[in-house]
């Protein structure tokens, strides 16, 4: 205390009197002032151990921030330069544009187009409930379906994914929060239901998912570009950053497809089918000179771009997926291969009489007694009994050979999805009555493809020719359309040209079956089998030569056969002394009254050869007439 004695003695004894801020007075004494310089707390000394304690924790604190430092931006830096790009850099994806599909003459069958996709984001919409079933209305969809859509997420969901345009204006002009659009890309099917079953289709992620869109989606698809952008915090684009990778674009698939042969045979087994009262029918085209398949339709079909309420049966495309015992259109491979193997000629006669025959226990029957009958009268009359007689005299490995050279028992090698193998039993396994009914057709079985494929050995003098649906490369790739306005060829000129054009294509290399000899030999009884006194006269063509095979089956139906229940097919070559396509048919249940192949398949053939072969260029070799005359056909055995 004796310092604030001293200090008040000080002041009192002579110090400068301060009054205002200096001096406070109390009552009539003036207090005195405060000399805070001289304060003994400032005056007082600071122990050491403090200064030290405080220069160690200001420096242990720069320690820290500089460890800290070192592991961010020293050890630890790359996983903190990715949380600051994951949450300013961007990586947008650039889309590659879906390659179209073309024909073989470059029309379209399927190509990109831009469509409106709607979306919302629900917790942003204030919809009144009258704009709710507005909206449900245009989105066709019922009001409740639109709410629990709406309720499943707060942020994004989709309402229609790629609308029509009218749609989307029509939601744009109710002018509702949280509703919004976007641009996808739409595949579009300009043949429609003909080539469904060709073309097939994609789903909304644009991924192919039937026909050549699955068989070549990887090619169609290309590869889709990428650029890194740095975003603010409204997600505005402020600068780009690394290298822009460009979009490959998919690349375009151009098919052995005729749109117009396509479009033509769609039309005709779609009409067989209505007028038989048929459940389904097929078709398959192929250019015997190239293997292109033509045209591969199937009815019923369906419209690729609008699959609501899709079945089944619509989808399956029969032509490749669905099998059958080919029946009687097998007679002519084991007439072949009698005549190959020198066993027969053309005219050696064969007892059929009495029209049946009985092999361990079981009977075998033609349709009715023929009598004697020449080899090539069998193939005309259609004869079970002539057939099993000549069979019966091979082995049984020898038939299977035959059968399995021309693709029975095997997958087609077209690249396509669905294509089926059919089924041929080992030859070892086969009893006598088993390897009889085989040589008519029975006990094995077959896409309509393949039979078509068969075929090609008659038509390819003896080859079994490789199929594609993929244009083949060839120096007449370019073909002329056959367009008569003023813009393109005239129908004459277009036809002069592919004729020149068919002269220069090179004809595909095949795998040899039969001698060239015993292929005209068949094809001569083809031609008497198609023609007036045999099983499919209705199959002739106005100006142009034809052969085939009908056939007729009973259909199986759990562990036996049908009795009300049949498919019928016919199988034939034009023209027949040059052969240049193959056509098949195949009806699925007739039930109008008319179920043989001959009469319900041959007029189909007759009338697809009848617009092929002149959009093909190829020259008539018949005197053209105004109609045919056929005679009533001779009951096939099946």
């Amino acid at each position: 205390m004796s310092g604030w004695s001293d200090m008040f003695r000080k002041d009192k004894g002579g110090a400068r009197s301060h009054s205002g801020r200096g001096s406070r007075k109390q009552g009539n004494t003036p207090m005195p002032a405060v000399r805070y310089a001289t304060s003994p707390l400032l005056a007082s000394k600071t122990p050491p151990w403090r200064i030290k304690f405080l220069t160690g924790a200001i420096g242990l604190a720069f320690a820290v921030l500089i460890g800290r430092a070192a592991w961010i931006q020293i050890i630890h830096t790359e996983f903190y330069q990715q949380q600051g790009a994951n949450r300013y850099e961007r990586r947008i994806e650039l889309p590659a544009n879906r390659g179209r599909i073309l024909d073989r003459n470059g029309e379209l069958l399927a190509s990109s187009v831009p469509a409106p996709s709607l979306w919302a984001i629900p917790k942003d919409m204030d919809a009144s409930p009258q704009e709710l079933r507005k909206l449900a209305r245009l989105l066709d969809m019922s009001t409740p379906e639109l709410k629990k859509r709406l309720g499943g997420s707060n942020n994004f969901v989709w309402l229609r994914r790629q609308a029509d345009e009218t749609t989307a204006q029509q939601v744009a002009a109710l002018k509702l929060k949280g509703v919004h659009e976007i641009k996808e890309s739409r595949r579009q099917y300009p043949e429609g239901e003909a080539a469904a079953h060709v073309v097939g289709f994609t789903n909304v992620e644009d991924k192919g998912q039937e026909g050549i869109e699955l068989a070549y989606d990887r090619d169609l698809s290309g590869r889709d570009g990428q650029r890194h952008v740095i975003k603010d915090r409204l997600g505005r684009v402020v600068e780009n950053v690394g290298d822009l990778v460009p979009a490959a674009d998919g690349r375009e698939i151009r098919l052995s497809i005729d749109a117009k042969i396509q479009a033509n045979a769609y039309q005709r087994i779609r009409d067989a089918v209505a007028a038989h009262k048929a459940k389904a029918g097929s078709v398959v085209v192929i250019d015997t000179l190239t293997g292109e398949v033509l045209a591969l339709a199937n009815f019923p079909s369906y419209s690729p771009g609008n699959r609501r309420n899709l079945t089944g049966a619509q989808l399956r495309n029969r032509a490749l997926t669905d099998t059958f015992e080919p029946g009687s259109t097998m007679k002519p491979f084991i007439v072949s291969w009698a005549l190959e193997t020198g066993r027969v000629k053309p005219d050696t006669p064969i007892q059929t009489a009495p029209g049946r025959m009985t092999i361990a226990g079981s009977t075998i029957s033609d349709s009715h007694p023929h009598g004697v009958l020449t080899v090539a009268e069998v193939i005309q009359k259609s004869s079970n009994v002539g057939t099993v007689k000549m069979a019966m005299e091979m082995a049984p490995r020898e038939m299977w050979e035959l059968y399995t050279a021309v693709g029975m028992g095997q997958k087609p090698q077209i690249g396509f999805p669905g294509a089926v193998t059919g089924r041929l039993r080992p030859y070892k396994s086969w009893r006598p009555i088993e390897q009889a009914t085989m040589s008519y057709g029975y006990g094995l079985s077959a896409s309509l493809f393949q039979l078509a494929h068969a075929y090609t050995v008659f038509a390819h003098d003896g080859e079994l020719i490789p199929l594609t649906l993929i244009k083949r490369d060839n120096p007449a790739a370019d073909e002329p359309a056959l367009h008569t306005s003023s813009g393109g060829l005239g129908w004459s000129q277009a036809v002069a040209a592919r004729r020149e054009q068919a002269s220069s294509l090179v004809p595909v290399k095949g795998t040899r079956v039969l001698s060239v000899e015993t292929v005209r030999e068949m094809r001569e009884m083809l031609r008497m089998a198609a023609g007036n006194g045999g099983t499919s006269p209705l199959a002739q063509t106005v100006g142009y030569s034809v052969g085939g095979k009908s056939g007729t089956a009973h259909k199986q139906e759990g562990k036996g056969y049908a009795s009300n229940k049949y498919r019928s097919w016919f199988v034939g070559l034009a023209p027949i002394n040059k052969p240049r396509i193959v056509v098949a048919v195949m009806v699925d249940e007739p039930s109008n009254g008319k179920y043989f192949g001959g009469a319900v398949a041959g007029p189909v053939f007759s009338q697809i050869v009848q617009n092929t072969l002149p959009r093909l260029g190829v020259v008539p070799d018949l005197d053209v007439q105004t109609h045919i005359v056929a005679q009533p056909a001779v009951e096939e055995s099946f």
